[in-house]
């Protein structure tokens, strides 16, 4: 008869005593409880780590009703701005114990709420960036997948943290800025119609607009994706615009490629602007003007809120919104002489 292994499978309780603690705070840190002084908390997981410890995390799951997962709803992830704000959510995240798991839905409306509601089933909240969902859908939907977090979305929801940047104002001061370099034919390349942060861009130049009646803005279809960028440059040029508003920086640097292959110089002939400031807009030839969103910080506060409201704490932020700031680089310049 083969001989049985004696081996042991290492337990809370070698953990508690390697790191000097009781076995409910071994528990407890396991557990994701932040209760647990910070210095201890880390003591235990040193102690398990060395021990080479790992929680049974079906059974814990089973036993707690939690998953230690929050799932994070994006449109895009081949845009840099949702890839640099799910690094922000998830290295925080990681920080408490919990882990991440992402949805895209690939710039399609009809998936964001079917999206949402899977994430929920499969995690213990849900941090969404839904640009396309209409406000009502939002209201419908918000009970379901609670706790949730909102990017992008200036939308008041009970009991739901909002994260977003001032689009309006970000879009404002970059027309101020190229109107302020003596440009006034301005061509604005839009986003998506349904998009809730096109139409915070859209009231904003309006503002602008009963401002600055001396200016001329022309309105034109853009998109959210560098290729769709590109495919403007005939409206963009038919235009007559001296400068462009274009509404991401994906959409920005298409347009400077399509202008590029045109001859048409940047900016001696025509201003480019883009908005985001992405990692690559820094390395556009030439460099892109932008309105710079701190996306990485957005998603580490949505974190942030993500853990109060799994907390309960009576105190959690409800609406926060960040403001851009104009970054000026090598693709805007003073109007063309005639």
């Amino acid at each position: 008869m083969a001989k049985r292994s004696t081996t042991r499978r290492t337990g809370i309780a070698d953990v508690a005593k390697h790191a000097g603690v009781s076995h409910a705070t071994v528990s407890r840190v396991m557990n994701g409880n932040f209760t647990v002084d910070p210095v201890i908390a880390q003591r235990v997981r040193d102690s398990a780590a060395e021990l080479k410890y790992y929680p049974n995390s079906v059974g814990r799951s089973l036993a707690l009703g939690k998953t230690d997962t929050i799932g994070v709803v994006v449109p895009d992830l081949g845009n840099p701005t949702f890839q640099a704000m799910l690094r922000g959510v998830s290295r925080a995240a990681a920080k408490d114990g919990y882990r991440v798991l992402i949805a895209d839905s690939s710039e399609v409306l009809s998936e964001e709420a079917i999206l949402a509601a899977e994430a929920r089933r499969r995690c213990d909240g849900v941090v969404l960036c839904a640009p396309r969902m209409s406000d009502a859908e939002l209201q419908d939907l918000a009970s379901s997948l609670h706790p949730l977090v909102l990017i992008n979305r200036t939308i008041e929801i009970e009991n739901t943290p909002s994260l977003s940047a001032d689009y309006g104002q970000g879009i404002q001061e970059l027309a101020s800025y190229l109107v302020g370099l003596g440009h006034r034919r301005l061509a604005f390349l839009s986003g998506p119609e349904q998009s809730a942060s096109n139409r915070l861009r859209v009231d904003g130049l309006a503002k602008f607009m009963a401002e600055h009646p001396e200016v001329e803005l022309q309105t034109l279809a853009g998109g959210v994706s560098f290729a769709e960028g590109h495919e403007s440059v005939d409206r963009i040029l038919a235009s007559g615009a001296t400068a462009v508003l274009a509404f991401n920086d994906l959409v920005a640097m298409g347009l400077l490629s399509g202008l590029h292959e045109h001859g048409v110089a940047v900016p001696g002939e025509i201003s480019v602007t883009g908005f985001d400031d992405i990692p690559f807009a820094r390395y556009t030839t030439p460099p892109l003007t932008t309105a710079a969103v701190p996306i990485t910080e957005l998603g580490e506060a949505a974190w942030e809120r993500m853990r109060s409201v799994l907390q309960e704490d009576e105190q959690v932020s409800l609406g926060t919104i960040f403001s851009p700031q104009v970054v000026v680089r090598g693709s805007t310049g003073p109007v063309p002489r005639s």
